[in-house]
């Protein structure tokens, strides 16, 4: 029998509702970074998708029946968006959804972006010319390749580049990271992209489809300005056919921008993460739970719907799907923020001669205008625009706050919440160096003296930026996109599970690190 009677039970489950809903009725006040008031032409605003004119300025009638679809929120006014072509935006009523568990999605903030004539964001566009300049050198060789070194020299430079540093300086052991103390320790690639795995019987590898080396797009303004207008791209083919005939020879381990680009270019959102708990579940010796778990102890019962391995394993998609409805209301209602492609066309105008100037001038930082990234661009491609991988450049959705990196923070909040974060990864590897006889490359042993450092919680927080950065070496986001919504995400999922805390019969507990270095305890 039951331990509690139906009416019993059915007046608990009502409280326990109650209860959370009470606590995640806040809904929060929101900032954005003022570029879309200050600017008439909305230079700062994300336009992608809408009708453009010759000179790449979106048509204000047509931002304008955007902003009024965004501000009723009726559904009608969404369908009566004036587009440019014929790919359509990308779930912008996404916002306005409710959810049953964790934080209302409008309850969660990001604080503004950079704005677009700041320091800051030319900083971290001249990261985004480096990578895509650097998107074919192997992560390995960021210590004594010249490009590289090129790029650290000229980032190094700028006024305000607010990624990774060492001691005050960006080194190639910083060069593309993330913020936290484990993206620096170890390779480039979190463990868990490269150790093999399984679904049951089906055996992961975790090798790649890679895209053609030095195969770039829209490094032309006529090219450029049809993707801006929707014009250019079959929609179902890039929803089918992810990397159309942009392909290279055999699968192969992470290595480059280039190939983490193809990856984030077709995974699921929380694909990484759900890899990462299987590569931990099939680890040996096992990868023990957090403290908290209430079955590390217990002989006579093991956990699996809850605190187990079925657990561990729907709860990344959980908090994956609740997530995207929070960090969409940041892009669409809140900051609606111009994708890098954009940014680099505003480059491209200025850097024009006077006699082709398309405007007086753009709103863009000298820092980015004085770069080496900018001149190597213009050498390459001859013009100043940002290059892609892909050839429909980003999603028909604001650059801020980011999608991929949102559901990272959730997702990575999750492994470390439920495996003990400081567990060591066993038998670390690297892609090697050297190529077997098929011509395809191998996995090798780390041999690196910080290899009893790379722990679970460090993996994850890599992991997190490797999928968030990736879509920056693509050229489609900001560091700002990945940095702030690593946060956001992680709010949502300490969110969900402080909801679910009561709903267990076991007494249980999370503690973890979170992505500012302090310890959250629930």
């Amino acid at each position: 029998m039951p331990s509690l009677k139906p009416a019993a039970r059915s007046k608990k489950a009502e409280k326990i509702r109650i209860a959370a809903a009470k606590a995640d009725k806040y809904i929060a006040t929101q900032n954005d970074n003022g570029d879309e008031a200050l600017y008439p032409e909305k230079w700062g605003s994300y336009s992608k998708g809408l009708a453009h004119d010759a000179k790449g300025d979106v048509r204000i009638r047509s931002y304008n029946g955007m902003l009024r679809a965004l501000r009723t929120g009726v559904g009608t006014e969404f369908d009566k968006i004036g587009l440019g072509g014929a790919v359509p935006l990308v779930d912008p009523q996404a916002g306005l959804a409710f959810t049953l568990e964790g934080g209302d999605p409008q309850s969660f903030q990001i604080q503004p972006a950079p704005p677009l004539a700041s320091a800051s964001r030319a900083g971290e566009a001249v990261e985004a010319y480096w990578m895509a300049l650097l998107r074919d050198v192997p992560f390995s060789e960021y210590d004594n390749h010249p490009l590289a070194q090129a790029a650290i020299s000229d980032i190094n430079k700028l006024s305000d580049f607010r990624g990774p540093k060492n001691a005050g300086t960006v080194t190639p052991r910083t060069l593309f990271r993330g913020f936290t103390p484990g993206d620096l320790v170890g390779p480039y690639v979190s463990q868990f992209l490269l150790k093999p795995f399984d679904y049951g019987a089906l055996k992961i590898d975790q090798t790649f489809q890679t895209f053609s080396p030095q195969l770039d797009y829209m490094t032309e303004f006529a090219a450029w300005l049809a993707v801006q207008n929707g014009q250019a791209t079959d929609p179902l083919a890039v929803r089918t056919r992810p990397f159309g005939e942009n392909v290279v020879g055999p699968a192969r381990y992470l290595r480059d921008g280039r190939g983490l680009s193809a990856y984030v270019h077709a995974d699921i959102s929380f694909e990484p993460y759900l890899n990462a708990c299987m590569v931990l579940l099939a680890q040996q010796p096992p990868t023990p739970y957090s403290e908290g778990n209430p079955y590390n102890a217990n002989t006579t019962q093991a956990g699996f719907g809850t605190f187990g391995s079925a657990y561990a394993k729907t709860q990344i998609a959980t908090v994956a799907a609740l997530t995207l409805k929070a960090v969409w209301f940041q892009k669409w209602f809140v900051h609606r923020v111009l994708r890098p492609e954009a940014y680099g066309a505003l480059v491209h105008k200025t850097m024009l001669p006077a006699s082709k100037r398309l405007h007086k001038m753009y709103p863009v930082h000298s820092d980015v205008l004085n770069s080496e990234a900018v001149q190597r661009a213009l050498a390459r491609h001859g013009n100043g625009l940002l290059p892609q991988a892909f050839p429909e450049g980003s999603p028909c959705h604001p650059s801020y706050g980011q999608g991929r990196g949102a559901v990272a923070g959730a997702c990575a909040t999750i492994l470390k919440a439920v495996f003990d974060e400081n567990a060591v990864i066993a038998d670390p590897k690297v892609t090697s160096r050297e190529l077997d006889e098929s011509g395809a490359d191998v996995l090798a042993d780390y041999p690196g003296p910080d290899k009893e450092m790379l722990t679970v919680g460090g993996e994850a927080n890599k992991l997190a930026a490797n999928i968030a950065l990736g879509r920056s070496h693509a050229g489609v986001n900001f560091r700002s996109d990945y940095e702030r919504s690593v946060i956001l995400g992680e709010e949502v999922a300490i969110s969900v599970l402080r909801d679910q805390k009561a709903t267990f019969n076991e007494s249980a507990s999370w503690k973890f690190t979170r992505f500012d270095g302090t310890l959250m305890i629930i």
